[in-house]
């Protein structure tokens, strides 16, 4: 089998007389038998008409103008858009789109041999999408339980970036365990315009700020959901969930920016909650930790000098036992790449996931797989660490001579990590020590006896 060194070199050779040459060998890769079934898997999620692809690739006709392009980006591992690091931590994601090294194979073989069409009878059925005008955990959940909608904003078709922040009541009059969430904007072609949507939730509680963000510049009680491209929604894991109260309130922030029309854009924010009487064993929440130290109320330490490459890091102590469900990393444009570190109470150190190759215009987030969500005791200190070149080298800076700090603007920067975390107590996080323990054991028994 191909390797992916091998297979980046195809890219490479596009433009010599391979591809008659590769169309002579035992096995030619069709697009309607070998190419489309990846595609249906893998792209077209984006790659469909009235999406936010720049092409579609669900047919043949479609696809074919593509083909050296998409050798390009397929060899280079830049889509789709999966930029955890294969080498480092964790690997196994729920919601993994990364091609695998036969699937890298396949598509550079294809194009290498001319990108053949082959026999229309050995195309898959075409995929169903769902209507994006509904919701997507409908399908499990069915009708949310409570909508909020943000108030319109109109984007002119010339001006400065906005940032509309305005508060909504949930109306809820007593508290509510929450199982799923999810957010779009909505409104023709609302998502030209919102870079991102965030969705606080503000209520009358009392929780340590120290369980959410390192920020003391974090209000209410932490975000509750976020928009941005790559990300739509979280589904608690079983017996988990988030709390809202009575009297809670929507603090929204959408991020806005003009695209030659005007535009008229709102976001909806859908929840699904546990049933009324039943309440999950563990807390959920969303936290926000800044990848860099020394932030003060009203302000924030971030300083990258032009024309250089630098790093930053933060140390984030866990007050709590805890299960960390996801790592998404945020930057900006000069934003290169980050990771997350445990550094255990016994001094055992483990890194968990790095992302090395950061891309502004995909927010991912990568939810780990039930067995290996991380499972840290209260002690252990997150080390948060993000690098970022302001150089001319980095394609997407746009100007290497600037100073640059912390800023909402796209041309100003951040760095930090989106986390889910569960809450445990003691007692439970022990029977979950032990559950994940003897779950290991049985299966790599049961691996060993197929064996």
């Amino acid at each position: 089998m191909l390797r992916v060194s091998t297979a980046l070199a195809f890219s490479a050779l596009l433009v010599s007389s391979i591809p008659a040459a590769a169309a002579d060998t035992a096995k030619t890769v069709t697009f309607t038998k070998d190419v489309a079934p990846i595609f249906q898997q893998k792209c077209e999620g984006c790659h469909r008409p009235d999406n936010m692809a720049p092409m579609s690739l669900i047919t043949y006709e479609e696809a074919r103008p593509w083909a050296k392009a998409i050798a390009s980006r397929v060899g280079a591992r830049q889509m789709p858009p999966w930029h955890i690091d294969k080498t480092v931590g964790i690997q196994k994601f729920k919601n993994d789109r990364s091609l695998n090294d036969d699937q890298i194979e396949t598509i550079l073989a294809w194009v290498a041999a001319g990108a053949p069409k082959g026999d229309p009878k050995d195309m898959p059925a075409p995929k169903v999408w769902k209507d994006e005008s509904g919701w997507n955990m409908s399908n499990k959940y069915g009708e949310p339980d409570l909508i909020v909608k943000s108030p319109d904003y109109t984007m002119q078709p010339v001006a400065q970036d906005a940032w509309w922040r305005p508060t909504n009541p949930t109306g809820l009059t007593e508290p509510r365990w929450v199982r799923a969430i999810e957010i779009r904007p909505v409104g023709k072609n609302a998502r030209k315009i919102t870079h991102h949507a965030l969705a606080r939730l503000q209520q009358p509680e009392d929780m340590d700020p120290a369980l959410f963000t390192n920020d003391p510049n974090v209000s209410g009680d932490g975000l509750f959901m976020e928009w941005a491209v790559g990300k739509n929604g979280d589904e608690m894991r079983p017996d988990s969930g988030r709390l809202m109260l009575p009297n809670s309130k929507i603090v929204w922030e959408m991020h806005y920016h003009a695209v030659g029309e005007e535009i008229t854009a709102h976001t909806e924010l859908a929840v699904w909650f546990y049933p009324k009487g039943q309440e999950p064993k563990h807390r959920e929440v969303l936290g926000l930790f800044n990848a860099f130290s020394g932030a003060a109320p009203g302000g924030r330490s971030l300083d990258i000098p032009p024309n250089a490459i630098t790093t930053t890091e933060s140390f984030v102590t866990l007050k709590q036992n805890a299960r960390i469900e996801n790592f998404q990393a945020h930057m900006h444009l000069r934003g290169k790449g980050m990771s997350m570190e445990a550094i255990y109470p016994d001094g055992k150190r483990e890194m968990l996931s790095q992302v090395t190759d950061f891309n502004f215009n995909w927010h991912n987030m990568y939810i780990y797989d039930d067995d290996v969500a991380p499972l840290l005791p209260k002690g252990t200190i997150l080390h948060l660490l993000a690098w970022y070149d302001n150089t001319k080298a980095n394609k997407s800076n746009p100007d290497p001579d600037q100073w640059v700090g912390y800023g909402d603007r796209t041309v100003d920067e951040m760095g930090h990590a989106w986390l889910n975390i569960t809450y445990y107590k003691d007692d439970e996080f022990k029977a979950e020590v032990a559950a994940r323990a003897a779950k290991t054991v049985n299966t790599t028994a049961g691996d060993r006896q197929q064996q």
